[in-house]
């Protein structure tokens, strides 16, 4: 059967089709995309716009001690998935793990509410292969700081998952789960949160913590994740140095680095994006990659790609 015209998806059919996907992110993912035009996908993205607005809500819940660890363990849980899992190993296959870890790191990851691992992957190898090219959708040497670093996730042509970029991934149905239903496990966390706080609040009031602030801040921890994650796509090509020559503006930042647990080190990793370790040097701050070198050591991951001597040779005559 040929695909169906672009023609053929009138307002009548878009709409009700924008409103399905806060819950099923696959309906309708054959259609073809009429354009890529830099059109946000408004009905889309309102619960993105949502979640940035819930922040303001600890005006009225204040924090806590709790609350304000809880934020920070979500962060870093969930940025070690971010970086590790859905980036050097769902995207880049940098090292090796059992299926049980992979779906349970896709989980993770999820949770960061950055879409499923197979839509992160194939837009991330997507991004390699045009990268800062006119088809590099969030390039910011082509495009713009802000369209960069996060108008691009609003762009309706960015929505689909491109499936053909992920056909390794594709064979495992629980990934598939994740992907096609990316709100499910953000929804369950966050009612984890309220349920913890309601309980800590009742069984502990001295805490001065409740089910409300504790979702309030897990709001807060996911946003401050979101944005944290796509300076890499913004930041990392504009500002930092350049060691090796790439036919890109990659660039390394110590900051970075710090705030992403070792991507800062990104012309690094785009002058060799297939080894595990981002900071090439013992001073290179890379906490993602001393944490699998840790789970490597007692069989939770394996044969993680080392930086070949190689690729360390091909330096810059001066960094820029």
């Amino acid at each position: 059967m040929l695909p169906r015209s672009p023609r053929e998806l009138t307002p009548r059919k878009v709409a009700p089709l924008a409103f399905l996907r806060w819950i099923d992110s696959w309906a309708g993912i054959d259609e073809p995309v009429a354009s890529t035009e830099k059109r946000v996908d408004w009905p889309r993205i309102v619960p993105f716009a949502l979640l940035h607005l819930a922040c303001l809500g600890v005006i009225w819940v204040g924090w806590s001690p709790v609350a304000v660890a809880v934020a920070v363990a979500l962060y870093l849980i969930r940025m070690f998935a971010i970086t590790a899992f859905y980036h050097r190993y769902f995207s880049h296959r940098a090292f090796k793990t059992s299926r049980a870890m992979q779906f349970l790191f896709g989980v993770l990851g999820n949770s960061a509410v950055q879409r499923g691992p197979l839509w992160w992957a194939a837009h991330h190898r997507e991004h390699h292969l045009h990268s800062d090219e006119e088809e590099d959708t969030h390039s910011p040497t082509r495009h713009g700081f802000l369209w960069s670093h996060v108008g691009w996730i609003t762009a309706k042509h960015n929505f689909p998952t491109r499936r053909e970029r992920v056909k390794d991934l594709l064979k495992y149905p629980e990934l598939c789960f994740l992907d096609r239903f990316d709100i499910v496990v953000p929804l369950a966390m966050f009612a984890g949160l309220y349920g913890l706080g309601a309980w800590l609040g009742a069984a502990y009031p001295e805490l001065g913590t409740s089910g409300l602030q504790l979702v309030v801040w897990g709001m807060l921890s996911t946003v401050v994740l979101f944005h944290a994650t796509f300076t890499i796509n913004s930041l990392a090509h504009v500002w930092g140095t350049r060691r090796f020559q790439t036919n890109d503006t990659s660039r390394n930042n110590w900051f970075l680095a710090i705030v992403t647990l070792g991507e800062g080190w990104h012309n690094n990793h785009h002058h060799f994006q297939g080894s595990v370790r981002q900071g090439f040097r013992w001073w290179e701050f890379d906490p993602s990659y001393y944490a699998l070198r840790a789970m490597s050591s007692v069989g939770l991951v394996w044969q993680l790609n080392p930086v070949p001597a190689a690729a360390l040779e091909k330096r810059l005559e001066k960094r820029a």
